[in-house]
């Protein structure tokens, strides 16, 4: 988003509506085919406007931008005729918020780490786990979140400048794709991450200026950000290629912390016996004790 004023809103809006329109073909909307000449490949807007149960004219209005005023039920009717996952539900819900004056006004969001929070990192000795917030910074890492991340953390993009951030260095520094195994997923989900906080965030100059950073500097990034996809971060696995321990699959957990409005723990669990809770034990014990935290002051 370009920025948190009304129009950008409704460009975002726009967007979004317009781009999970295209993808659904009349087909798998269960809407029968007449002729071959069809100028889109998806739905056209008085198709969605049918699946709705709304009128053309109102759906028109809808997509412009338009989503204040907009009911729950409205609102459930478009993610239905969209065929919206909850990822995409929840976004759409954001939208409508942030249309109105009240969901204009700025969302708050922390990076200050409280002292229960790092004492919590630290008694986790034998999983990497670090916290980060919604812009992708990393403000707080247990002794093996560092070791396991040693390439993010050593990246001479953050030489000069913080805070360690895993999005810049994931479409910045060259480094990254030896680092992630699946480079290409990993990009897909990091930007569909950040398009989700901007439709909770809109107000968030730091988060906006990371998007215009990273579009005007990386054309991967630039490409991805205009889908318009968005996800959800919970679990998973990550594959990693560790400069020091080699190949790493790694279950992980992302966690809100409710305390912490913006604030996600992150933390990998692998399989006891497996061959990476083997090159994990091996990482931790070249390392230090303690937990890494950036400076208050990174806001």
């Amino acid at each position: 988003m370009a920025g948190p004023d009304r129009k950008s809103v409704a460009g975002e809006v726009r967007e979004f509506l317009s781009t999970r329109r295209a993808r659904i073909t009349p087909e798998q909307a269960g809407l029968p085919v007449y002729g071959g000449n069809r100028r889109v490949a998806g739905l056209r807007r008085e198709e969605v406007a049918l699946l709705a149960g709304m009128s053309v004219d109102y759906y028109v209005r809808l997509e412009r931008g338009n989503l204040s005023g907009a009911s729950d039920s409205v609102l459930e009717a478009l993610a239905h005729a969209l065929q919206l996952n909850e990822a995409e539900r929840t976004h759409l819900y954001d939208l409508a918020r942030a249309s109105t004056p009240a969901g204009r006004r700025p969302t708050v969001t922390s990076s200050r780490v409280r002292p229960t929070i790092l004492r919590m990192l630290d008694s986790m000795t034998d999983v990497p786990a670090f916290v980060r917030n919604a812009r992708f910074d990393v403000v707080a890492a247990n002794a093996l979140g560092r070791a396991l991340y040693a390439p993010l953390f050593d990246s001479p993009l953050f030489a000069q400048r913080g805070p360690v951030n895993s999005a810049r260095f994931l479409f910045l520094d060259p480094a990254a794709q030896d680092f992630w195994v699946d480079w290409d997923q990993g990009a897909d989900d990091a930007v569909a991450f950040l398009r989700t906080e901007t439709g909770r965030a809109p107000h968030d100059k730091a988060l906006t200026d990371l998007v215009g950073e990273l579009t005007t500097r990386s054309n991967e990034f630039a490409r991805r950000w205009a889908r318009h996809d968005v996800k959800f971060h919970r679990s998973g696995v990550k594959n990693f290629h560790h400069p020091l321990v080699g190949d790493l699959a790694l279950p992980y957990e992302a966690l809100d912390l409710p305390s912490d409005p913006g604030l996600r723990l992150n933390f990998y669990t692998p399989e006891p016996d497996s061959p990476e809770r083997q090159a994990l034990d091996l990482l931790a014990s070249w390392t230090t004790t303690g937990s890494t935290v950036v400076p208050a002051d990174t806001d």
